[in-house]
């Protein structure tokens, strides 16, 4: 970024400190207006506490911040948005039943004789802003009825409708297709192009590098270094986020199948509405191979993984393990046989957050020796267990005796997939695995894939990012409104044609079957 340019906000010498913790150490990043600046770093590096203080949610426990080169306090997000700077986070925070409209204007209405709602001049505000910054909507339309894309859009376009001249994107592509990632890489350059500065967090290298003008690395709690995009690569990337070299490129042995361990037939289930989630769905994984799931959020991905795992109920069909039915047999019932479980809610099913480390990592076989004999639980066996997988999956954290809710997010993933993957089942279920974890921490968990497939286990991973799908799959299922729509081949089948699929789309190419 040019010098001659003045930067719109100057975070100097920020600091934080949790108990135990120093979160960030004395920090100094400059952003310029009319760029899109990346950070980058490992879980608990500091990234989104940064810009948790940023926007006013956390204090800082030192430095200063400074807008157009004038200190600033920053007590709260309406501080911020004062201040021009908005934030839009990883989980929307929309009103599904309001109208996109409503959602945008929402707290800061436009008033007729100063009491009166006037909703027509909201919606041809909103249809203005649209199109000054090429966010094309429809402010009538339900947020319930648009897709994850537009409701992005939505967000921006909230922070945009409140002055924000800085936005913060937090892992702005995480649920969206290869085609809505494209469209988001022309909504930043657009904007950047009209002065905003771009603030961009995420863990996916290659946007980083389609995306971004600069890039800031953080490693625990401290700044590594700023570069240039056009002179860095991504794997200087990693190095820098990790402090030593990591393979980023897959490198798996050719698929040596075994006999079925998972059959589905014609099953049939609801979502939470009662509404028909699962359609008919047939699915078989096979001993020795990785099964992907790949679908736009919300086509029946979760709803696949709970009737799997026993805690969604079969409207019809039927589900079996190796050759014994287990459409109606509890979780643990299931766990018994041999099925394993990593659920993509970490904190919601995976975790009891108030339990310690060590008893949430042998939750699931809590009730069996060496853990409990007879009647007695033996915590020294917990701690010890414990200890091993916190060691075993560099889990960082203040020991195993520490609640869960005291971990960073991709640490909890961490303790999840450690205490699935070390339970050695026959079958994982894998419900995005590698969620909110760094890129050091992704090419573990992906390697620990690898030695489940290689022993003859077999997985089914269902993951929203893509090219975990193509580098780990043997086979890619496409699922659709709840059903299996078409089979592929990873080594045939690109990311567009695959997000071509995910949203309905037909191929006339080798490598596809239909379901």
């Amino acid at each position: 970024m040019s010098e001659k340019l003045s930067p719109i906000v100057e975070l100097k010498d920020i600091t934080k400190v949790f108990p135990g913790v120093v979160a960030n150490d004395r920090i100094s990043i400059k952003f310029y207006p009319g760029e899109v600046h990346a950070l980058l770093g490992e879980n608990g590096a500091g990234k989104t506490t940064l810009m948790n203080i940023l926007y006013g949610l956390y204090p800082p426990d030192g430095g200063q911040i400074f807008v157009r080169g004038r200190p600033v306090d920053v007590k709260s997000p309406t501080d911020a948005l004062s201040q021009g700077i908005g934030m839009v986070h990883q989980h929307f925070m929309l009103v599904p039943r309001f109208t996109v409209a409503e959602n945008i204007i929402l707290g800061s209405e436009p008033r007729r004789h100063r009491y009166f709602l006037d909703m027509d001049k909201g919606v041809a505000d909103v249809e203005d802003l649209a199109n000054r910054y090429g966010l094309k909507v429809d402010p009538r339309a339900k947020i319930q009825d648009i897709s994850v894309g537009m409701q992005q859009r939505v967000e921006i376009l909230k922070a945009l409708y409140r002055g924000a001249e800085v936005l913060i994107l937090d892992e702005p592509t995480a649920v969206l297709t290869p085609q809505e990632v494209e469209e988001l890489k022309e909504i930043t350059d657009n904007l950047a192009r009209q002065g905003k500065a771009i603030i961009f967090i995420t863990h996916k290298l290659q946007e980083v590098m389609a995306m971004s003008h600069r890039i800031t690395v953080i490693r625990s709690g401290r700044v590594v270094g700023t570069v240039s995009t056009q002179t860095t690569s991504p794997v200087e990337l990693a190095r820098m986020m990790v402090g030593r070299d990591v393979v980023l490129k897959v490198d798996k042995e050719p698929v040596k199948t075994g006999s079925v361990l998972l059959r589905m037939e014609d099953v049939w289930a609801d979502d939470d509405r009662k509404l028909p989630a699962l359609r008919g769905v047939n699915l078989d994984v096979r001993a020795g191979e990785i099964v992907g799931i790949a679908g736009v959020d919300g086509n029946g991905q979760r709803e696949l993984a709970e009737v799997l795992v026993g805690v969604r109920p079969v409207e019809r069909g039927s589900i079996y393990l190796r050759q014994q039915e287990i459409t109606g047999l509890s979780v643990r019932a299931r766990k018994d046989l041999g099925l394993g479980h990593i659920p993509e809610d970490r904190q919601r099913l995976g975790m009891i957050l108030d339990f310690s480390l060590g008893e949430n990592a042998v939750l699931g076989k809590h009730h069996r020796p060496p853990f409990t004999k007879g009647l007695v639980y033996d915590s020294a066996e917990v701690r010890n267990y414990g200890e091993r997988l916190l060691n075993s999956y560099d889990v960082r954290s203040g020991g195993v005796d520490v609640p869960g809710r005291s971990l960073s997010g991709g640490n909890q993933q961490k303790v999840v997939v450690g205490r699935e993957i070390d339970s050695n089942p026959d079958l994982l279920i894998a419900a995005q695995p590698t969620r909110g974890l760094d890129v050091g921490a992704i090419e573990f968990v992906h390697r620990r894939l690898l030695e489940q497939r290689a022993a003859g286990k077999g997985i089914l991973l269902i993951s929203l990012e893509l090219e975990e799908l193509l580098s780990l799959s043997d086979r890619i299922a496409v699922i659709y409104e709840g059903k299996i729509i078409a089979q592929v081949d990873p080594k045939v089948v690109t990311e567009e044609e695959l997000g071509l699929l995910m949203t309905g789309g037909q191929l006339e190419k080798t490598g596809v079957q239909g379901a």
